[in-house]
Parts: structure tokens; sequence; C-alpha cells
């Protein structure tokens, strides 16, 4: 990328990054991706006349949702052969994105999963308008549809996401509280506080990419998931380590083992309990979390 600042397709560039990598993730759910899909879009947008450009959100936002979708219809295939189960890569995020509730909501490892349900061209439209409030006609043009079949797309996608989405968005002060009662009760090794904040249906999904030690089907129900914490975590209390750290807009721990990066856990939260916990192992997906700038997403 030219050094240039004064350069107009590096400042226009520089200007919507953060909205532009915040749509690559949204449709990839891959960091490493995201940034992969920046480069080749850059790569167009220089090449563009900026003299013919009327609007340059509107055109690099079109330019990384195809590229985006050019990706993900490869890295669906490649997923589809993936060592257990597969989790979003951990997105370090600042604060204030914690406090944005409905941005949080839409980079929320629940939500995420959510969306990989989705055919690409589905997930790239429900981005596209439900986060980011695009209209039908530039989202037309992002993904090659007629205004009316966005419609279309847009209204089934909703439907499906709305059917499996969290009931109801949680802020990031209860998201923390029930963060700290699920980390007391795991170090304290207290059973019985942690069924309480355990979920009755409560799903445990880790991902160690074939790398790591991980379960490789989720494990589902508040007496399983107490159990495998009780009979796996019990065993190295003593050199185990949480930080609470913010990953995708939400309150996490970043688990280190031995004083080494071990792993992320993420949760989603009902009505004040846990209904998912999701533990990236996968070393591979956690590169970024000490070496890269919590990211502001817009």
């Amino acid at each position: 990328m030219s050094d240039d600042a004064t350069d107009p397709a590096t400042e226009a560039f520089l200007a919507h990054r953060n909205l532009l990598f915040t749509v690559a993730y949204e449709v990839l759910g891959s960091a490493a991706d995201a940034e992969d899909v920046l480069q080749e879009t850059w790569l167009q947008w220089v090449k563009a006349d900026q003299d013919q450009v009327r609007d340059q959100r509107a055109l690099l936002v079109r330019i990384t949702t195809r590229q985006a979708l050019n990706r993900l219809r490869t890295i669906k295939r490649r997923r589809e052969a993936y060592v257990g189960s597969w989790l979003p890569e951990p997105l370090l995020t600042t604060p204030d994105v914690a406090q944005d509730i409905e941005l949080a909501e839409s980079v929320s490892m629940a939500l995420m999963l959510v969306l990989e349900t989705l055919s690409p061209t589905e997930r790239a439209v429900f981005v596209l308008r439900e986060a980011f409030d695009i209209g039908y006609d530039e989202i037309a043009e992002a993904v090659d549809k007629s205004p009316a079949a966005v419609r279309q797309i847009a209204h089934r996608a909703r439907r499906h996401v709305d059917a499996r989405r969290p009931r109801r968005v949680v802020s990031s002060n209860e998201g923390q509280a029930v963060l700290e009662s699920f980390l007391r009760a795991v170090t304290t090794g207290d059973s019985q506080a942690l069924l309480e904040v355990l979920a009755p249906e409560v799903v445990l999904m880790s991902d160690g990419g074939g790398i790591k030690h991980a379960a490789l089907r989720p494990v589902t129900g508040a007496e399983r998931v107490s159990r495998m914490f009780a009979g796996g975590i019990g065993k190295f209390l003593d050199t185990l380590t949480a930080e609470r750290i913010v990953v995708n807009g939400n309150p996490a721990l970043l688990v280190r083992l031995d004083g080494e990066i071990d792993g992320v856990m993420a949760i989603g939260v009902q009505d004040a309990r846990i209904t998912g916990l999701y533990y990236v192992r996968n070393p591979g997906k956690l590169s970024r979390l000490t070496s890269a700038t919590p990211l502001t997403l817009r």
C-alpha cells in the first residue's frame, strides 16, 4: 500500500478500512482471511479511475463484498473437512465496541455461528443489510443480483437467523457479571455454583483445528458441561490463568497454561445464564491476540 498520505485513493481506503474489515470478517468469520480480502480490495481500488467514482464508500464495500464472497465459497469447502468443531477466529476489540450493543451482537460468536448456516450470498446480503443498513440497490450491485432478488434473499436470511439467534441482546455489564460468576465457580471448584450459572441447554464447543486437543463434537447440557470442566480443568488449576479481555465485542477470557496462551473462551448469555461456551485453541486462530491492536470495527 502506498505511503503517500496525500494520495486521494489511499486516504479514502484508510478512512473506510475499519468498515471494510468488519464487512469481510462478518462474511468470512476469519480475521486472517479478512485481511487478505482487504489486500485484494486495495489492489482493485487503486486501479479505479477516481475521477469517475461517485461514491467511494459504496465502491469499496462492493469490491470488498465480492472479494469476500469469492473467498467464502472457497473456504466453505475447506471447512467441510475441518477436524472437529469450527469456530470463528476470535477478534480482539476495544471496550467501546461492547458498549454498542447491536454491533457487539453482530460480531458475537453466537451470531457468527448462525451466519455459518447461511449460503454465501445470503450471508453477504444479511451482513450488509442488517449490520450496516446498506440499501437494497447498493447490495444488489455488490452481489450481482437484482434489487427484487436481494429483498427476497434478505427476508429469507433474516427469518433463518431470527429463528436461531439469541432472543435478547445482552448488555456488556450483564455479560461481564455472568462471566465473573462462571470464572469464580470454575476456579473454586464449586460445582453447584457452576450448574447455577449454566443454562440447562448450554452447549460447549471447542476448536483445536486438529492441532490441539478438543472435543470433536459439541457437548450439550449443564450436567455434562459441568463434569467436563471438573474433570478437565481441575487437573490444571495450579498452572492456569485467565485474563479478562473483550473478544468480538463481548467479555471473554484469554486462558494461559504455564504462562503460554492456551485459548480464548467466549460465552453466549441469555437470562443471566450461559447458553454457549466457545473455546478456541487452534493456534492458527490465536496469533493475532498478542500482536494485533484491538479494533473499533467501524
